[in-house]
């Protein structure tokens, strides 16, 4: 259902960027490469090294060492896109290598009208943590004044795909938005989108907990197949592999791993929600040489209710808010000195992933 949605939001966002043709006339390969021109592939590998090499003394049975070796971090990048620059970025780097940080990416309005797209996917190990993340959308904003009739004045649209390995967020979004601009520089935009995701707010541990706020843990463990011999001490994995010999290390090594699989076990099993909210934001876009300002928001105050078991209206009794911001401004004080802040944050049922810097440059003549 979800590759079929893509599919077809995609074929309308391509109908509406492409010129108008009358109704004899199809859509061919000229077409596909209109929409590719001027856009850019890319892929590159970047590494380094990681955490430095720790020495671990055990004194159980005399004094021995062991060496904890973290492996090197790693970056694998691939990805296609086709978005106009503000006139505030500069493209610094000849290539393009993945470790670029596009604040502006994540604006609801983009700085011309028609499509633009990004399709990035990242394989990466940081301090030894394999994790994926990718970030896929395809943005539409109309402008007023369109003289054709199968134009969509003041229309904004933007489908995404985003996967944070390292916030564990994910989730699908649709929106679409009718602008109203306010002035040269500032629009409000009002509609709806639509997100699929997991059920975010559950709690797989829930059923487990007892009136004083403790846990089941050790017959949760039974249930995943762990075995426990009480009269020799010892402690045993599904896979008949002893992991403990003391209830100590049965509580401090062990148990955390078991209730981190069991937690992953049951978001996996459970099928994804699709959530349709009401949404409202704006997008204000100044610039000069001298100084710039690009913000853009979006809130989302209002969830549609479908009276699911798993629906997030469960775990907050009612409505919440779900919002995103972002802020890029820089001022060149003289001609030696300049200051910039940029930044963005993102707030979804209750989970926060942001990004910022701020800084100053001083050039010396």
């Amino acid at each position: 259902m979800v590759r079929k949605l893509i599919i077809l939001l995609t074929t309308i966002l391509m109908a509406c960027s492409a010129p108008k043709k009358c109704c004899s006339q199809t859509y061919g390969i000229e077409d596909v490469k209109k929409m590719l021109k001027f856009s850019t592939f890319y892929a590159a590998v970047n590494g380094g090294t990681s955490l430095s090499d720790v020495d671990v003394f055990s004194v159980d049975n005399g004094l021995s060492t062991s060496t904890v070796s973290t492996p090197y971090d790693y970056n694998f990048t691939i990805g296609l896109r086709k978005i106009a620059r503000f006139g505030y970025e500069n493209k610094a780097q000849t290539f393009y290598d993945g470790t670029e940080s596009n604040y502006s990416d994540a604006a609801t309005v983009g700085k011309i009208r028609g499509v633009e797209y990004l399709f990035e996917v990242d394989y990466k190990r940081q301090e030894g943590v394999d994790y994926m993340d990718q970030h896929h959308f395809i943005r539409f904003s109309s402008d007023d004044g369109c003289p054709s009739e199968l134009c969509v004045n003041f229309f904004a649209l933007k489908v995404e795909y985003l996967e944070d390995g390292f916030a564990d967020i994910k989730y699908f979004e649709a929106s679409e938005r009718y602008r109203h601009r306010k002035s040269k520089n500032l629009s409000w935009n009002i509609g709806l989108t639509h997100r699929l995701a997991e059920p975010y707010g559950y709690n797989a541990l829930d059923e487990w907990m007892l009136d004083n706020g403790n846990i089941h843990y050790t017959y949760l463990a039974l249930q995943e197949g762990y075995e426990v011999n009480v009269y020799s001490n010892e402690y045993y994995s599904p896979a008949g592999e002893l992991v403990a010999t003391s209830a100590e290390v049965w509580e401090a090594v062990v148990i955390p791993q078991v209730l981190a699989d069991y937690t992953q076990k049951k978001r996996n099993e459970l099928k994804k929600l699709i959530q349709h909210s009401l949404v409202m934001g704006f997008d204000y876009y100044k610039y000069s040489k001298s100084n710039w300002l690009h913000a853009w928001g979006s809130l989302m105050p209002w969830h549609y209710n479908d009276g699911s078991e798993f629906s997030y209206h469960n775990y907050v009794d009612g409505q919440w808010y779900d919002y995103s911001f972002g802020l890029i401004y820089g001022i060149k004080q003289s001609k030696q000195l300049g200051y910039f802040v940029e930044g963005k944050y993102n707030k979804y049922w209750n989970r926060e992933w942001y990004d910022f810097k701020i800084g100053m440059n001083y050039t010396i003549f």
